[in-house]
């Protein structure tokens, strides 16, 4: 028992002496919990809607009111035709559209059935429910506290109301799939674990076996054994999306309506964002469980949970959404949702492609300059 205790004792003077394991095991896990507990949620507070008012009346504005009041849906365009709703949709600045009938008031006082038209965007089938239970339920209170009220001035019944009826449109996702939101995104999750994890493992392994001294030691340049080293996960993440892509449409019958080429030239934007971060990770391990653990607490997590994959960055605290603009993979995720789903290209997903671009850049150079100086 006692050779069993020092055995013990042993192991523990070794995990003290690693402060990398260390702070993974115990004080990573405190972090990660803080993070996600705020952004791990499917709850949707807040509606960006746009407004197609075409009555433009005094009982519009009231009813328009009754949206606001609510407390979940921020009327943040006010708009004049569907081309302009169309853009907002395709930019990701709104969710949700109202569109107010011509005859809204005069119906009204008629006391005839207005039927106003909710059109939301179905591409993220969970927020677009949502969104519509809110929408028939702000119906239901208008109806109730405010058009009662107009009505019963008049000496009308409650049982002669005839009210506002909510008729609901989905574009993009219909039948409100959550898989056709998903889906896409997959591929870059998938392109996470055979790029990040294989480059930080393979380049750890050959410290481990020292393969990586002798090639140092040979007339090899560094950038040469950098490009050496990343082109051919570079190559195998590049295949995986066409695998994916093609499993995606024959599978789950989920076509690209975009840009094909537009969306590959993008996808290597991002490759190189996830060979930054591989190469980064191993500089900073000396074993591969380090890189393993690493890989997967440090990059991977934080990249699922905050890149708006399964949980709604406009849900989350602020300080927390302005840590997302650092991820890559949010970037990624938007723009194969929007070719996938939407159709659109460049001219509406411009920043994206340059935030992405710029933060390949910055990640893969500064990881480059580490392992240089590490091979020195």
């Amino acid at each position: 028992m006692k050779t069993i205790l020092q055995i013990v004792k042993k192991e523990f003077l070794q995990f003290k002496r690693d402060p990398k394991m260390f702070a993974m095991v115990l004080v990573a896990p405190v972090i990660q919990l803080i993070f996600f507990g705020y952004a791990a949620t499917l709850d949707v507070n807040i509606v960006h809607t746009a407004v197609y008012d075409m009555d433009k009346s005094v009982e519009s504005r009231s009813f328009l009111k009754q949206f606001e009041e609510s407390g979940y849906f921020n009327l943040d365009y006010y708009i004049d035709d569907y081309d302009k709703l169309n853009k907002l949709f395709d930019e990701g600045e709104v969710i949700f559209c109202i569109v107010i009938p011509t005859d809204f008031q005069s119906k009204l006082n008629r006391n005839e059935t207005v039927k106003i038209q909710g059109i939301f965007d179905g591409s993220d089938g969970n927020t677009a429910s949502i969104a519509s239970g809110y929408f028939n339920n702000t119906i239901l209170s208008y109806n109730k506290n405010i058009l009662t009220s107009i009505i019963a001035k008049r000496g009308t019944s409650a049982q002669q109301l005839k009210g506002i009826t909510a008729e609901s449109r989905v574009w993009y996702n219909p039948e409100l799939k959550t898989r056709v939101f998903m889906v896409p995104a997959i591929a870059g999750l998938l392109l996470m674990v055979i790029t990040l994890i294989l480059t930080s493992l393979a380049v750890v392994k050959e410290k481990e076996i020292g393969t990586l001294e002798q090639l140092i030691v040979t007339p090899i340049k560094p950038y040469q054994l950098i490009l050496g080293k990343l082109l051919p996960f570079k190559i195998l993440g590049l295949i995986a999306v066409v695998i994916v892509l093609t499993a995606m449409s024959v599978i789950f019958g989920i076509h690209i309506r975009g840009n094909v080429i537009f969306l590959f030239v993008t996808t290597s934007i991002y490759v190189l964002s996830l060979l930054g971060f591989g190469l980064f990770i191993s500089t900073i391990s000396n074993t591969q469980q380090q890189a393993m653990m690493l890989a997967m607490f440090v990059v991977m997590l934080p990249m699922v949970y905050l890149s708006g994959f399964a949980f709604p960055i406009e849900n989350m605290p602020e300080v927390i959404q302005w840590v997302t603009y650092a991820i890559p993979l949010r970037y990624y995720i938007t723009i194969i949702r929007g070719v996938v789903l939407k159709g659109i290209g460049f001219e509406q997903l411009w920043f994206d492609v340059l935030m992405l671009l710029i933060l390949s850049i910055v990640i893969l150079y500064l990881s480059s300059l580490r392992f240089k100086k590490n091979i020195d």
